[in-house]
């Protein structure tokens, strides 16, 4: 099958992995060991990361690292055995979800790739970084469907105190980040140089400026969320039963 690398005639070259986090809310597992690397069936979540790029049709990868950074670039190495070029930018102090990009700002290229070092799905990245493209973007964020339950009763109430509307134990539908981007250099005009930047605080920005921010929708897609342990304990069992949709190149399907 011809690599979607080739989708509108782009290359996917360069993708930035943000992991420099302590990942904090999976703790006590990420005390010894950061997020990016914490096993999922039989490998770390960057190792399965990093095969899903090359299969997508990326050769580059900048890696930001920052707590216990130098367990991930043991791991991970220089990217030959994963058959791509993986290099390193150390984080010394906490620079935000987005932050470490101006760190790197002279390494990367007109469009690229950014995510999170802990994303497990089976988004098409280069479907992703040819869309963007395609509409000019200075942003566009991958997104996922997510229903929130509330096992409550929830009162609306007028201003008189009384209740007008009732719902037992309601559920909310959301359309939520998945921590995969494309982005444009564009982008790094919306940075303070030395200062925590976080995703949010782009968005912000750039709805205020008026500047559009894109939008990739992978409802039809895959997507774990690993955020707490109970999570990550589902996303185990859900990823060793579909390990073919996020490793389609152990079956010669990409």
């Amino acid at each position: 099958m011809q690599q979607s690398a080739d989708i509108a005639g782009a290359t996917l070259a360069t993708a930035v992995m943000l992991a420099g986090g302590m990942g904090s809310r999976l703790a006590p597992l990420t005390a010894i060991i950061p997020k990016p690397l914490v096993p999922i069936d039989r490998e770390a979540i960057a190792e399965i990361l990093l095969r899903q790029l090359k299969g997508r049709g990326v050769e580059r990868v900048i890696v930001s690292v920052g707590y216990l950074g130098h367990l991930i670039q043991a791991v991970l190495g220089d990217g030959e055995r994963f058959g791509l070029q993986v290099e390193y930018q150390r984080e010394e102090l906490p620079l935000g979800t987005v932050g470490p990009l101006w760190l790197i700002e002279d390494r990367l290229p007109e469009d690229f790739l950014v995510l999170n070092g802990d994303v497990l799905s089976d988004i098409d990245f280069a479907a992703l970084l040819a869309a963007h493209r395609a509409a000019g973007r200075t942003l566009t964020v991958a997104t996922y469907p997510k229903q929130v339950k509330v096992d409550l009763g929830v009162l609306d109430t007028g201003a008189d105190g009384c209740v007008t509307s009732f719902v037992e134990k309601p559920s909310f539908d959301f359309n939520v980040s998945m921590g995969v981007y494309a982005m444009n250099r564009r982008v790094l005009n919306y940075f303070q140089k030395g200062h925590p930047f976080g995703f949010d605080q782009l968005v912000l920005a750039m709805l205020a400026k008026g500047d559009p921010v894109g939008t990739f929708n992978w409802g039809h897609g895959r997507w774990l969320d690993i955020g707490r342990p109970a999570d990550y304990a589902v996303a185990q069992e859900r990823f060793a039963a579909e390990r073919e949709f996020y490793l389609p190149d152990e079956m010669g399907k990409y």
